[in-house]
């Protein structure tokens, strides 16, 4: 009996040892984790603060990272092309990278110069000429030489271009490849269709906007027209997969914002539209003011009014394709460019910038030491690029 009662309480202080050991591990790893939790929200609070900051944090200077000497042109102008300047006249066109570097040159002569930019491509045509120049921020593409002669031209990232020609009675509207080979043929007269008053092309090229304009029992209206390359616009008539039909407006801008939206600007409404295949209006915002000037990107829309509240000069509306509303944005500055960036945006001229973000914060406003003609973003945040007459300059914020 002894021996039983002496076993069962070894037993005993086994098991009370075990559940003992059993609680420290418990309470070990409930502290381990509630210090893992304290560290998490010690980084998660420290990251806030930072992004707070950082977002707030206004810059009053730059510092001057490299400059590089250029040469420039008399009549020549500068151009964004992707992260390149490209430089062009009536004589020929040259693509600078940042580092003061030609990556190509282009010699020509061409009366009336047209440009259709889209992202890092461009098509360089001769209004009322039969020559159109393709090129990207790398290399030279090809030349296309039309039959008749150049109203307007529009060039993909992908390097197709669309030509507006006119005939005798009619407009022609081709599409070529790199080759200059002809890859569709239509026709527009104002009896019809109407007359094209902008073209453009998708990024990828497999979409083709364009607003034709016509009187009809005399009212004013406006066809815009998307038309589709590949299969499924090929079961189309002519290819067109959609027509959107405007009363009493005027259509004479139109763009793609990437492969899948694009929009169109007219002279009472902003009109965006969605479908990288059969596009469709998406939102329309009613206008009752005069535009001055339209920019974009892949994100947002910029229209530029007068100002109308008495003490700014003029006032920037941002849309995107979500916003009910635009967010709106009053400065003074004269500018020759505005372009945006992902959270932000640069407005300028030649003596002076000024950088918001889109909560409103105005992050830099400051003066050139020499003229500019053209400001681009370097890639890092707040680091840019600025082209003057005799230099290319890097600058960082502080």
């Amino acid at each position: 009996m002894a021996d039983i009662r002496y076993y069962l309480k070894e037993k005993e202080k086994r098991e009370q040892m075990q559940a003992g050991y059993k609680e420290k591990i418990v309470r070990h790893k409930l502290t381990s984790f509630y210090r893992i939790l304290l560290v998490v929200a010690v980084l998660i609070a420290l990251t806030v603060i930072i992004v707070v900051r950082y977002k707030r944090h206004i810059y009053t200077d730059y510092d001057l990272v490299s400059s590089v000497e250029r040469e420039s042109t008399h009549g020549a102008r500068d151009l964004r092309l992707g992260n390149a300047v490209l430089t062009y006249s009536k004589d020929g066109a040259h693509c600078t990278d940042a580092t003061g570097r030609v990556v190509w040159n282009q010699t020509f002569e061409i009366q009336d110069v047209q440009i259709s930019v889209s992202g890092s491509t461009v098509a360089i045509g001769d209004y009322n000429g039969r020559s159109i120049y393709i090129a990207n921020s790398e290399k030279l593409l090809g030349e296309i030489t039309t039959t008749m002669p150049i109203r307007a031209i529009s060039v993909s990232q992908a390097g197709y271009v669309t030509a507006v020609l006119a005939d005798t009675d009619i407009a022609r509207i081709n599409m070529y490849n790199l080759k200059g080979e002809l890859l569709y043929e239509g026709k527009a007269s104002m009896d019809e269709s109407g007359y094209p008053v902008a073209v453009c092309m998708s990024p990828g090229g497999e979409l083709l906007c364009v607003s034709y304009v016509y009187v009809d029992a005399g009212v004013l209206k406006s066809n815009v027209a998307f038309y589709n390359f590949q299969s499924i616009g090929d079961n189309k008539n002519d290819n067109m997969v959609s027509i959107w039909i405007y009363t009493d407006t005027l259509m004479p801008y139109v763009q793609f914002m990437n492969d899948e939206t694009s929009f169109a600007v007219g002279d009472n409404r902003l009109t965006i539209f969605s479908g990288g295949h059969i596009p469709a209006p998406l939102v329309e915002h009613l206008l009752d003011r005069e535009i001055r000037s339209v920019f974009y990107n892949d994100r947002y829309i910029g229209l530029v009014y007068s100002a109308e509240d008495g003490e700014n000069q003029y006032q920037l509306d941002v849309y995107t394709i979500s916003t009910e509303k635009p967010k709106s944005f009053y400065f003074d500055m004269d500018y020759t460019d505005i372009y945006f960036g992902k959270s932000d945006f640069v407005i300028y001229n030649e003596t002076e910038c000024m950088i918001m973000t889109m909560d409103g914060i105005e992050k830099f406003r400051g003066a050139f030491p020499k003229s500019v003609s053209l400001m681009l973003s370097a890639g890092n945040t707040y680091k840019y690029i600025l082209v003057t007459d005799d230099s290319i300059d890097t600058i960082r914020l502080k």
